[in-house]
C-alpha cells in the first residue's frame, strides 16, 4: 500500500489521468482508507476548479523578456 507521503507524489499525475492502472488502484485504495489524504484530495480538486476559472493575467513584457532569457539559457 502507498504511503502518505506517496500519495502527495502522485496527486498531479492520478487528477491528470496518468497513473498506470495498478498504482491508480493503488492510489484509490489508500485514499479509501485515509481520511487525512482524501481531504487532500478533496483540497486538490477545489483548488484546480478554483484556479481553472480565474481569468488570465498578461505578463507584463519586461518579465516576458526575463523569462524567456532564463528559460533559454536552461540546460537540464
Amino acid at each position: 500500500m502507498l504511503t502518505c507521503q506517496q500519495i502527495t507524489t502522485l496527486i498531479t499525475d492520478y487528477l491528470e489521468g496518468r497513473l498506470p492502472v495498478m498504482d491508480r488502484a493503488r492510489f484509490q485504495l489508500h485514499v479509501g482508507m485515509c481520511k487525512n489524504c482524501r481531504r487532500y484530495l478533496r483540497q486538490m480538486k477545489v483548488s484546480v476548479a478554483v484556479l481553472g476559472m480565474m481569468p488570465p493575467e498578461p505578463v507584463p513584457d519586461n518579465v516576458m523578456e526575463s523569462l524567456l532569457a532564463r528559460f533559454g539559457e536552461w540546460n537540464p
